[in-house]
């Protein structure tokens, strides 16, 4: 099994703009695929720092004495960093979302495709899942989650159909989520209702809206000045943060300006626009067709 095809590769090496003595940082290791790439540019002196918070990817680390891989999740960067005599960084590569290996892990409960436990968690020693998040909310909570993180017009509605679908029998798996909602997704766009539920619950489970806001944070704090900040997202909630963050210093995108007036900004932007993939690569690797790469420097 594929365990995930990088995205935009060339781009994103090209982005982090590589030393070959220099100190990059994959914080969603993954695969591997974009660490080889990176470990490719470096020299004897380079040293790469890959994150990953699922124990299934620690089968994929190289056989590299320059790689230094970190069982955790990428919101510990600048401690971890630390915590192995490391206070900058010239590079950091973020690839957000889900693996094509966990999307493919029926199992795992990310996808709609496959029957499996409503489980949805990337670390698989974290206690909250789908399940618990379904069955156990209230349904403001869950209006709340489908409206932010979905972005799901009917989201009211929704919530309503799962509070009173459970109080008959536990909702446990997959399939029957999806059976329960079914009644409430738009004719003839089923598939894109329910992806975009699966999204809400496991941005939820996984609480990657708190985890980008904090890692963005800090990858400001690690990063030497001239050093690259290379993100790839795959939905409008995270490039909205990752699109205001490069351009103000914070995650709400107000501009801030010094005694004097002038603006302050702490990133030159290296692409005006996001860079997205080609026709080629969509076909090649559906996955890759709602990725927007944003490459920005540090000042």
């Amino acid at each position: 099994m594929t365990y995930h095809n990088p995205v935009l590769l060339k781009e994103c090496i090209e982005g982090l703009k590589i030393r070959p003595d220099g100190v990059y940082v994959d914080v969603t290791f993954g695969g591997g695929g974009h660490s080889r790439k990176i470990l490719e540019q470096l020299g004897d002196k380079g040293k790469l720092i890959a994150f990953d918070q699922d124990k299934e990817a620690m089968k994929n680390i190289p056989d590299d004495k320059r790689i230094l891989f970190i069982n955790q999740n990428f919101m510990y960067l600048q401690n971890s960093l630390r915590m192995h005599g490391i206070a900058k960084v010239d590079g950091i590569l973020a690839d957000l979302g889900v693996s094509s290996h966990q999307f493919d892990t029926g199992e795992r409960g990310f996808s709609i495709r496959f029957e499996g436990a409503l489980d949805m968690r990337m670390n698989q020693q974290a206690t909250l899942t789908a399940a618990n998040v379904v069955n156990e909310y209230d349904g403001m909570a869950l209006s709340k989650i489908f409206r932010l993180y979905g972005e799901i017009e009917n989201f009211r509605r929704l919530s309503d159909t799962i509070v009173n679908a459970r109080t008959e029998n536990p909702i446990e798996t997959t399939l029957q989520l999806k059976e329960i909602i079914t009644p409430v997704a738009p004719k003839h766009a089923e598939h894109k209702y329910f992806a975009r539920v699966f999204q809400a619950l496991r941005i939820e489970v996984n609480k990657e809206m708190e985890v980008l806001e904090e890692f963005l944070k800090q990858s400001l704090n690690v990063l030497n000045n001239e050093g690259r900040l290379v993100v790839i997202s795959y939905h409008s909630l995270e490039d909205r943060l990752v699109k205001n963050f490069i351009k103000s210093g914070n995650t709400e995108g107000a501009i801030e300006k010094d005694f004097f007036g002038k603006i302050t900004r702490p990133f030159e932007l290296i692409n005006k626009k996001p860079i997205v993939p080609g026709e080629e690569e969509i076909n090649e690797n559906n996955r890759a067709r709602s990725a927007k790469l944003r490459i920005a420097e540090k000042i």
